[in-house]
Protein backbone atom coordinates (compact mmCIF):
# COMPACT_ATOMS: atom_id res chain seq x y z
CA UNK A 1 0.00 0.00 0.00
CA UNK A 2 2.62 2.55 1.09
CA UNK A 3 4.46 1.76 -2.28
CA UNK A 4 0.99 2.22 -4.52
CA UNK A 5 0.84 5.23 -2.50
CA UNK A 6 4.30 7.03 -3.27
CA UNK A 7 3.56 5.65 -7.10
CA UNK A 8 0.71 7.94 -6.89
CA UNK A 9 2.46 10.76 -5.44
CA UNK A 10 5.03 11.05 -7.86
CA UNK A 11 2.18 10.97 -10.90
CA UNK A 12 0.07 13.22 -9.18
CA UNK A 13 3.59 15.54 -9.47
CA UNK A 14 4.61 14.77 -13.07
CA UNK A 15 0.59 15.67 -14.16
CA UNK A 16 1.49 18.87 -12.36
CA UNK A 17 4.45 19.67 -13.94
CA UNK A 18 2.97 18.58 -17.65
CA UNK A 19 -0.05 20.82 -17.46
CA UNK A 20 0.22 23.47 -15.13
CA UNK A 21 3.01 26.97 -15.77
CA UNK A 22 1.79 29.12 -12.72
CA UNK A 23 -1.03 31.42 -15.23
CA UNK A 24 -4.82 31.74 -14.74
CA UNK A 25 -6.75 28.62 -15.33
CA UNK A 26 -10.81 28.76 -16.69
CA UNK A 27 -11.52 28.64 -12.93
CA UNK A 28 -8.53 29.52 -10.96
CA UNK A 29 -6.29 32.51 -10.82
CA UNK A 30 -2.74 32.96 -11.66
CA UNK A 31 -2.05 33.08 -7.80
CA UNK A 32 -3.66 29.93 -7.09
CA UNK A 33 -1.86 28.26 -9.50
CA UNK A 34 1.71 28.96 -8.25
CA UNK A 35 0.47 28.02 -4.66
CA UNK A 36 -0.74 25.00 -5.43
CA UNK A 37 2.36 24.34 -7.77
CA UNK A 38 4.96 25.54 -5.35
CA UNK A 39 3.41 23.21 -2.48
CA UNK A 40 3.55 20.20 -5.31
CA UNK A 41 6.72 20.99 -6.21
CA UNK A 42 8.54 20.68 -2.31
CA UNK A 43 6.79 18.03 -0.86
CA UNK A 44 7.90 15.26 -3.63
CA UNK A 45 11.43 17.03 -3.39
CA UNK A 46 11.56 16.39 -0.16
CA UNK A 47 9.95 13.02 -0.33
CA UNK A 48 11.04 11.48 -3.22
CA UNK A 49 13.94 13.29 -4.22
CA UNK A 50 15.89 10.94 -6.96
CA UNK A 51 12.05 10.41 -8.83
CA UNK A 52 11.74 13.91 -8.58
CA UNK A 53 15.30 14.77 -10.41
CA UNK A 54 14.02 12.13 -13.14
CA UNK A 55 10.93 14.06 -13.64
CA UNK A 56 13.62 16.28 -16.17
CA UNK A 57 14.03 13.20 -18.20
CA UNK A 58 10.11 12.95 -19.12
CA UNK A 59 8.03 15.62 -21.33
CA UNK A 60 7.21 18.06 -18.50
CA UNK A 61 6.71 21.59 -19.56
CA UNK A 62 9.43 24.21 -19.47
CA UNK A 63 8.19 25.75 -16.49
CA UNK A 64 8.55 23.10 -14.65
CA UNK A 65 11.30 21.73 -15.41
CA UNK A 66 12.82 25.32 -14.76
CA UNK A 67 11.13 24.72 -11.00
CA UNK A 68 12.67 21.36 -10.28
CA UNK A 69 16.29 22.67 -11.79
CA UNK A 70 15.66 25.75 -9.49
CA UNK A 71 14.74 23.65 -6.36
CA UNK A 72 17.21 20.95 -7.07
CA UNK A 73 20.37 23.89 -7.46
CA UNK A 74 19.15 25.42 -3.97
CA UNK A 75 19.26 22.44 -2.07
CA UNK A 76 23.08 20.87 -3.20
CA UNK A 77 23.56 19.05 -0.07
CA UNK A 78 20.93 16.35 -0.60
CA UNK A 79 21.68 15.80 -4.62
CA UNK A 80 21.85 12.55 -5.71
CA UNK A 81 24.46 11.08 -8.28
CA UNK A 82 22.83 11.71 -11.55
CA UNK A 83 21.36 15.05 -10.70
CA UNK A 84 24.32 17.34 -12.12
CA UNK A 85 23.98 15.51 -15.61
CA UNK A 86 20.16 15.75 -15.72
CA UNK A 87 20.47 19.05 -14.88
CA UNK A 88 22.80 19.74 -17.85
CA UNK A 89 21.00 17.71 -20.40
CA UNK A 90 17.47 19.55 -19.52
CA UNK A 91 18.92 23.15 -19.64
CA UNK A 92 20.31 21.79 -23.22
CA UNK A 93 17.30 21.59 -24.47
CA UNK A 94 15.49 24.93 -22.41
CA UNK A 95 15.21 27.83 -24.49
CA UNK A 96 17.71 30.61 -23.74
CA UNK A 97 15.42 33.19 -22.66
CA UNK A 98 13.94 30.90 -19.92
CA UNK A 99 17.77 29.14 -19.02
CA UNK A 100 18.82 33.02 -18.69
CA UNK A 101 15.41 34.17 -16.32
CA UNK A 102 16.28 30.66 -14.48
CA UNK A 103 19.69 32.10 -13.56
CA UNK A 104 18.25 35.53 -12.45
CA UNK A 105 16.32 33.89 -10.28
CA UNK A 106 18.80 31.97 -8.24
CA UNK A 107 21.21 35.71 -8.35
CA UNK A 108 18.20 37.12 -6.61
CA UNK A 109 17.97 34.46 -4.18
CA UNK A 110 21.91 34.41 -3.20
CA UNK A 111 21.73 30.57 -4.34
CA UNK A 112 25.75 30.75 -5.03
CA UNK A 113 27.16 27.23 -4.27
CA UNK A 114 29.94 25.93 -6.10
CA UNK A 115 27.35 23.50 -8.05
CA UNK A 116 25.13 26.39 -9.41
CA UNK A 117 28.36 28.45 -10.39
CA UNK A 118 29.63 25.37 -12.58
CA UNK A 119 26.22 24.72 -13.71
CA UNK A 120 26.27 28.61 -15.26
CA UNK A 121 29.75 28.36 -16.40
CA UNK A 122 28.87 25.03 -18.39
CA UNK A 123 26.06 25.50 -19.77
CA UNK A 124 27.78 29.55 -21.18
CA UNK A 125 30.51 27.48 -22.49
CA UNK A 126 28.23 24.94 -24.75
CA UNK A 127 26.73 28.19 -26.01
CA UNK A 128 27.09 28.16 -29.69
CA UNK A 129 28.03 31.77 -29.80
CA UNK A 130 27.93 34.12 -26.98
CA UNK A 131 28.36 37.08 -29.01
CA UNK A 132 24.99 36.42 -30.50
CA UNK A 133 23.03 35.90 -26.55
CA UNK A 134 24.96 39.47 -25.92
CA UNK A 135 23.16 40.94 -28.57
CA UNK A 136 19.55 39.28 -28.04
CA UNK A 137 19.90 38.49 -24.06
CA UNK A 138 22.07 41.33 -22.98
CA UNK A 139 21.05 41.45 -19.54
CA UNK A 140 20.79 37.90 -18.56
CA UNK A 141 24.02 37.05 -19.74
CA UNK A 142 25.38 40.18 -18.31
CA UNK A 143 23.83 38.92 -14.65
CA UNK A 144 24.97 35.15 -15.51
CA UNK A 145 28.65 35.80 -16.36
CA UNK A 146 28.88 38.01 -12.98
CA UNK A 147 26.63 34.65 -11.23
CA UNK A 148 29.67 32.70 -12.06
CA UNK A 149 32.59 34.65 -12.65
CA UNK A 150 32.74 34.11 -16.04
CA UNK A 151 35.97 36.26 -17.55
CA UNK A 152 35.01 35.83 -21.48
CA UNK A 153 38.82 35.28 -21.94
CA UNK A 154 38.02 32.96 -24.74
CA UNK A 155 35.38 35.97 -26.16
CA UNK A 156 36.78 39.74 -25.22
CA UNK A 157 35.22 41.51 -27.80
CA UNK A 158 32.01 40.14 -26.06
CA UNK A 159 33.23 40.55 -22.28
CA UNK A 160 33.55 44.50 -23.81
CA UNK A 161 30.24 44.46 -25.10
CA UNK A 162 28.58 43.85 -22.54
CA UNK A 163 31.11 45.35 -19.69
CA UNK A 164 32.80 48.55 -21.38
CA UNK A 165 30.88 49.40 -23.85
CA UNK A 166 33.15 52.46 -24.70
CA UNK A 167 36.28 50.29 -25.06
CA UNK A 168 36.08 49.22 -28.51
CA UNK A 169 35.13 51.59 -31.72
CA UNK A 170 34.56 48.76 -33.74
CA UNK A 171 33.70 44.86 -33.50
CA UNK A 172 34.61 42.15 -35.58
CA UNK A 173 31.17 40.02 -35.03
CA UNK A 174 28.67 41.07 -37.18
CA UNK A 175 26.27 41.31 -34.51
CA UNK A 176 27.82 43.13 -32.25
CA UNK A 177 29.21 45.43 -34.90
CA UNK A 178 25.26 45.55 -36.09
CA UNK A 179 24.61 46.25 -32.69
CA UNK A 180 26.72 49.22 -32.46
CA UNK A 181 25.64 50.67 -35.82
CA UNK A 182 22.10 50.43 -35.39
CA UNK A 183 22.07 52.76 -32.53
CA UNK A 184 22.52 55.80 -35.91
CA UNK A 185 21.98 54.20 -38.68
CA UNK A 186 18.24 52.22 -39.76
CA UNK A 187 20.15 49.85 -41.99
CA UNK A 188 21.93 48.16 -39.82
CA UNK A 189 18.83 46.91 -37.44
CA UNK A 190 17.90 44.59 -40.35
CA UNK A 191 21.23 42.21 -39.60
CA UNK A 192 19.83 41.79 -35.77
CA UNK A 193 17.56 39.17 -34.33
CA UNK A 194 14.01 40.02 -34.10
CA UNK A 195 13.59 41.14 -31.01
CA UNK A 196 15.89 43.66 -30.99
CA UNK A 197 15.57 45.19 -33.78
CA UNK A 198 11.88 45.78 -32.95
CA UNK A 199 13.11 48.00 -30.38
CA UNK A 200 15.36 50.16 -32.64
CA UNK A 201 12.51 50.32 -34.94
CA UNK A 202 10.31 51.73 -32.90
CA UNK A 203 13.50 54.55 -31.65
CA UNK A 204 14.10 55.15 -35.37
CA UNK A 205 10.12 55.59 -36.03
CA UNK A 206 9.99 53.37 -38.98
CA UNK A 207 6.39 52.21 -39.67
CA UNK A 208 5.14 49.00 -38.73
CA UNK A 209 4.20 47.46 -41.94
CA UNK A 210 7.72 48.20 -43.81
CA UNK A 211 9.66 47.01 -40.90
CA UNK A 212 7.93 43.56 -40.53
CA UNK A 213 8.39 42.92 -44.32
CA UNK A 214 12.24 43.86 -43.99
CA UNK A 215 12.92 41.86 -41.47
CA UNK A 216 11.33 38.80 -42.04
CA UNK A 217 14.10 36.81 -42.97
CA UNK A 218 15.77 37.47 -39.88
CA UNK A 219 12.46 36.09 -37.56
CA UNK A 220 11.96 32.68 -35.73
CA UNK A 221 9.19 30.48 -37.09
CA UNK A 222 7.28 31.39 -34.14
CA UNK A 223 7.98 34.86 -34.66
CA UNK A 224 6.42 34.89 -37.91
CA UNK A 225 3.52 33.15 -36.77
CA UNK A 226 2.69 35.87 -34.26
CA UNK A 227 3.47 38.82 -36.26
CA UNK A 228 2.44 37.79 -39.97
CA UNK A 229 0.12 34.40 -39.84
CA UNK A 230 -1.10 34.68 -43.12
CA UNK A 231 2.92 34.05 -43.98
CA UNK A 232 3.48 31.05 -41.42
CA UNK A 233 4.83 27.73 -43.38
CA UNK A 234 1.97 25.57 -42.13
CA UNK A 235 3.82 22.33 -43.28
CA UNK A 236 6.52 22.93 -40.76
CA UNK A 237 4.12 23.86 -37.48
CA UNK A 238 3.87 21.77 -34.35
CA UNK A 239 0.53 19.88 -33.93
CA UNK A 240 -0.72 21.92 -30.92
CA UNK A 241 0.56 24.96 -32.49
CA UNK A 242 -0.91 24.83 -35.64
CA UNK A 243 -4.43 23.40 -33.88
CA UNK A 244 -4.15 27.31 -32.14
CA UNK A 245 -3.78 29.04 -35.26
CA UNK A 246 -6.57 27.37 -36.89
CA UNK A 247 -8.69 28.13 -33.86
CA UNK A 248 -7.77 31.89 -33.90
CA UNK A 249 -9.31 32.09 -37.44
CA UNK A 250 -12.86 33.29 -38.21
CA UNK A 251 -15.13 30.37 -39.30
CA UNK A 252 -15.75 32.22 -42.37
CA UNK A 253 -12.09 31.50 -42.90
CA UNK A 254 -11.79 28.16 -42.07
CA UNK A 255 -14.25 26.91 -43.97
CA UNK A 256 -12.67 28.53 -47.26
CA UNK A 257 -9.53 27.37 -46.39
CA UNK A 258 -10.62 23.90 -45.27
CA UNK A 259 -8.63 21.59 -47.81
CA UNK A 260 -5.48 23.72 -46.43
CA UNK A 261 -5.60 23.46 -43.19
CA UNK A 262 -7.00 20.13 -42.87
CA UNK A 263 -4.29 18.82 -44.98
CA UNK A 264 -1.56 20.35 -42.85
CA UNK A 265 -3.40 19.12 -39.64
CA UNK A 266 -3.17 15.58 -40.30
CA UNK A 267 0.23 16.40 -42.11
CA UNK A 268 1.69 17.15 -38.32
CA UNK A 269 -0.34 14.13 -37.37
CA UNK A 270 1.26 12.39 -39.04
CA UNK A 271 5.05 13.59 -38.30
CA UNK A 272 4.01 12.73 -34.96
CA UNK A 273 2.48 9.16 -35.12
CA UNK A 274 5.57 8.08 -37.16
CA UNK A 275 5.82 4.67 -37.28
CA UNK A 276 2.89 3.69 -34.76
CA UNK A 277 0.72 5.67 -37.43
CA UNK A 278 -2.50 3.00 -37.92
CA UNK A 279 -1.25 0.60 -34.94
CA UNK A 280 -4.15 1.39 -32.56
CA UNK A 281 -7.24 -0.94 -33.73
CA UNK A 282 -9.97 0.74 -33.28
CA UNK A 283 -10.04 4.25 -31.47
CA UNK A 284 -12.96 6.01 -30.11
CA UNK A 285 -12.24 9.99 -28.65
CA UNK A 286 -14.68 11.95 -26.27
CA UNK A 287 -13.94 15.61 -26.81
CA UNK A 288 -14.36 18.38 -24.67
CA UNK A 289 -15.79 21.42 -26.82
CA UNK A 290 -17.58 23.32 -23.50
CA UNK A 291 -17.12 26.43 -22.69
CA UNK A 292 -14.63 26.18 -20.06
CA UNK A 293 -12.28 24.74 -23.22
CA UNK A 294 -12.22 28.41 -23.43
CA UNK A 295 -9.24 28.67 -21.16
CA UNK A 296 -8.13 31.75 -19.62
CA UNK A 297 -7.21 35.45 -20.80
CA UNK A 298 -3.64 33.54 -20.98
CA UNK A 299 -3.90 30.37 -22.45
CA UNK A 300 -6.99 31.51 -25.22
CA UNK A 301 -8.35 28.28 -26.33
CA UNK A 302 -5.62 26.39 -25.02
CA UNK A 303 -7.64 23.21 -24.31
CA UNK A 304 -9.77 23.23 -27.00
CA UNK A 305 -6.42 23.53 -29.26
CA UNK A 306 -5.14 20.47 -27.21
CA UNK A 307 -8.42 18.60 -28.17
CA UNK A 308 -8.33 19.52 -31.97
CA UNK A 309 -4.15 18.20 -31.72
CA UNK A 310 -5.60 14.89 -29.87
CA UNK A 311 -8.35 14.64 -33.04
CA UNK A 312 -6.48 14.54 -35.77
CA UNK A 313 -3.31 12.27 -33.87
CA UNK A 314 -5.88 9.82 -32.89
CA UNK A 315 -7.15 9.75 -36.55
CA UNK A 316 -3.61 8.88 -37.52
CA UNK A 317 -2.81 6.17 -35.31
CA UNK A 318 -6.09 4.09 -35.39
CA UNK A 319 -6.21 1.63 -38.17
CA UNK A 320 -7.84 3.34 -41.22
CA UNK A 321 -11.79 3.83 -40.98
CA UNK A 322 -11.19 2.52 -37.48
CA UNK A 323 -11.59 6.18 -35.29
CA UNK A 324 -14.75 7.81 -34.70
CA UNK A 325 -14.58 11.41 -32.49
CA UNK A 326 -17.96 12.09 -30.27
CA UNK A 327 -17.31 15.80 -29.37
CA UNK A 328 -19.29 17.13 -26.27
CA UNK A 329 -21.26 19.88 -28.24
CA UNK A 330 -22.65 17.29 -30.65
CA UNK A 331 -20.46 18.64 -33.36
CA UNK A 332 -19.00 16.46 -36.22
CA UNK A 333 -17.11 19.17 -37.83
CA UNK A 334 -13.93 19.58 -36.18
CA UNK A 335 -12.92 22.27 -38.52
CA UNK A 336 -15.23 24.41 -37.19
CA UNK A 337 -15.40 23.69 -33.22
CA UNK A 338 -15.58 26.47 -30.66
CA UNK A 339 -15.81 26.17 -26.94
CA UNK A 340 -19.31 26.39 -26.08
CA UNK A 341 -21.94 24.70 -23.77
CA UNK A 342 -22.03 22.85 -21.07
CA UNK A 343 -20.08 19.38 -20.68
CA UNK A 344 -22.38 16.18 -21.25
CA UNK A 345 -19.32 13.86 -20.88
CA UNK A 346 -21.36 10.99 -19.77
CA UNK A 347 -23.50 11.02 -22.41
CA UNK A 348 -20.70 11.06 -24.83
CA UNK A 349 -18.59 8.50 -23.53
CA UNK A 350 -21.71 5.98 -24.10
CA UNK A 351 -22.00 7.19 -27.38
CA UNK A 352 -18.20 6.37 -27.76
CA UNK A 353 -18.64 2.65 -25.74
CA UNK A 354 -21.42 1.71 -28.32
CA UNK A 355 -18.77 1.38 -31.20
CA UNK A 356 -16.56 -1.23 -29.23
CA UNK A 357 -13.30 0.48 -29.52
CA UNK A 358 -9.87 -1.26 -28.60
CA UNK A 359 -9.37 2.04 -26.94
CA UNK A 360 -11.33 4.92 -25.54
CA UNK A 361 -9.40 8.45 -24.95
CA UNK A 362 -11.36 10.95 -23.22
CA UNK A 363 -9.70 14.67 -23.64
CA UNK A 364 -11.42 17.01 -21.39
CA UNK A 365 -10.83 19.28 -17.94
CA UNK A 366 -13.05 16.48 -16.36
CA UNK A 367 -15.65 18.98 -15.29
CA UNK A 368 -18.65 17.01 -15.99
CA UNK A 369 -21.75 18.32 -15.99
CA UNK A 370 -24.80 17.66 -17.79
CA UNK A 371 -25.75 16.05 -15.47
CA UNK A 372 -22.84 16.31 -13.18
CA UNK A 373 -21.39 12.58 -12.47
CA UNK A 374 -22.65 11.11 -15.08
CA UNK A 375 -19.58 10.43 -16.44
CA UNK A 376 -17.77 8.91 -13.29
CA UNK A 377 -20.87 6.85 -13.17
CA UNK A 378 -20.90 5.53 -16.34
CA UNK A 379 -17.20 4.75 -16.44
CA UNK A 380 -17.53 3.11 -12.89
CA UNK A 381 -20.43 0.55 -14.04
CA UNK A 382 -18.44 0.04 -17.55
CA UNK A 383 -15.27 -0.93 -15.96
CA UNK A 384 -16.56 -3.12 -13.24
CA UNK A 385 -19.83 -4.63 -14.65
CA UNK A 386 -19.14 -4.26 -17.82
CA UNK A 387 -15.67 -4.48 -18.90
CA UNK A 388 -13.94 -6.05 -15.94
CA UNK A 389 -11.11 -7.83 -18.43
CA UNK A 390 -10.16 -4.86 -19.53
CA UNK A 391 -11.44 -5.36 -23.62
CA UNK A 392 -10.76 -1.68 -23.96
CA UNK A 393 -8.32 0.08 -22.78
CA UNK A 394 -9.56 3.60 -21.77
CA UNK A 395 -7.30 6.75 -20.61
CA UNK A 396 -8.48 10.30 -19.71
CA UNK A 397 -6.18 13.21 -20.49
CA UNK A 398 -6.37 16.43 -19.38
CA UNK A 399 -5.24 19.63 -20.14
CA UNK A 400 -6.01 22.01 -17.22
CA UNK A 401 -4.10 21.81 -13.54
CA UNK A 402 -6.71 21.81 -11.07
CA UNK A 403 -4.82 24.22 -8.34
CA UNK A 404 -7.75 22.81 -5.52
CA UNK A 405 -6.24 19.30 -5.87
CA UNK A 406 -2.79 19.76 -6.61
CA UNK A 407 -3.67 17.64 -9.63
CA UNK A 408 -5.49 16.87 -12.86
CA UNK A 409 -9.07 16.65 -12.50
CA UNK A 410 -9.87 13.22 -13.07
CA UNK A 411 -13.29 11.68 -13.70
CA UNK A 412 -13.40 7.58 -12.44
CA UNK A 413 -10.90 5.23 -10.20
CA UNK A 414 -10.55 2.88 -12.68
CA UNK A 415 -9.66 4.82 -15.81
CA UNK A 416 -6.72 6.50 -14.95
CA UNK A 417 -6.02 10.14 -16.04
CA UNK A 418 -2.78 11.79 -17.32
CA UNK A 419 -2.08 15.48 -17.76
CA UNK A 420 -1.40 16.78 -21.47
CA UNK A 421 0.02 19.91 -22.18
CA UNK A 422 0.29 19.40 -26.06
CA UNK A 423 -1.18 17.07 -28.11
CA UNK A 424 2.28 15.59 -29.42
CA UNK A 425 2.80 14.24 -26.13
CA UNK A 426 -0.50 12.10 -26.25
CA UNK A 427 1.32 8.01 -26.68
CA UNK A 428 3.80 8.71 -24.30
CA UNK A 429 1.51 9.80 -22.09
CA UNK A 430 -0.88 6.92 -22.63
CA UNK A 431 2.37 5.07 -21.75
CA UNK A 432 2.45 6.55 -18.50
CA UNK A 433 -1.35 6.96 -17.40
CA UNK A 434 -1.07 2.55 -16.86
CA UNK A 435 0.72 3.65 -13.89
CA UNK A 436 -2.57 5.44 -12.64
CA UNK A 437 -4.33 2.67 -12.83
CA UNK A 438 -3.07 1.27 -9.21
CA UNK A 439 -2.32 -2.35 -10.75
CA UNK A 440 1.30 -1.45 -11.14
CA UNK A 441 3.47 0.12 -8.05
CA UNK A 442 6.41 1.92 -7.41
CA UNK A 443 8.86 -0.61 -8.61
CA UNK A 444 7.74 -0.59 -11.61
CA UNK A 445 7.44 3.16 -11.86
CA UNK A 446 10.72 3.07 -10.95
CA UNK A 447 11.86 1.03 -13.46
CA UNK A 448 9.92 2.79 -15.91
CA UNK A 449 11.72 6.21 -14.84
CA UNK A 450 15.27 4.88 -14.84
CA UNK A 451 14.35 3.68 -18.64
CA UNK A 452 13.67 7.12 -19.20
CA UNK A 453 16.34 8.95 -17.73
CA UNK A 454 19.32 6.36 -19.58
CA UNK A 455 17.71 7.18 -22.27
CA UNK A 456 17.58 10.99 -21.87
CA UNK A 457 21.04 11.05 -20.78
CA UNK A 458 22.23 8.77 -24.07
CA UNK A 459 20.88 11.25 -26.25
CA UNK A 460 22.54 14.01 -24.65
CA UNK A 461 25.77 12.31 -24.98
CA UNK A 462 24.73 11.81 -28.82
CA UNK A 463 23.82 15.51 -28.82
CA UNK A 464 27.45 16.10 -27.47
CA UNK A 465 29.32 14.12 -29.80
CA UNK A 466 27.71 15.30 -32.87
Amino acid sequence: MSDLIAAEDVLLFVNAAVTATGQREFRSSAQEQRLSLGFVHEYVRVNYRPLYAAALALDINDHNAALIVEQLLRTPREAGSTEGRLIAARLALLPPQRVYRLFGVLRAAGVNNRRTRAVVRDWLAARPDLAHDAVKYRSGLKAAARHAHWSFADAPETGDFLFAPGRRARYAHPGLEAFRRARYEQGALYELPFTVAEGFAARHGIAREVFLERITPRMTRLERLRTRPAAADLGVMPLTRLALYVLSLPFGERGARRAELTGALRAAARRVAGPYAGSWGRVAAVLDDSWSASGSAVKRRRPLAVALGCHFLLEALAAPGAYTAHWTSGGRDPLLVRPWGPTPLGTRILDALETEPERLVIVSDGWDNAPPGLAGEVLRVWRERLDPAHRTYGVHLNPVYDADVFDVRRLAPGVPTAGIRDAEDLPALVEVARFAEGREGLAALRAYLDRRVELFLGAAREGEGA
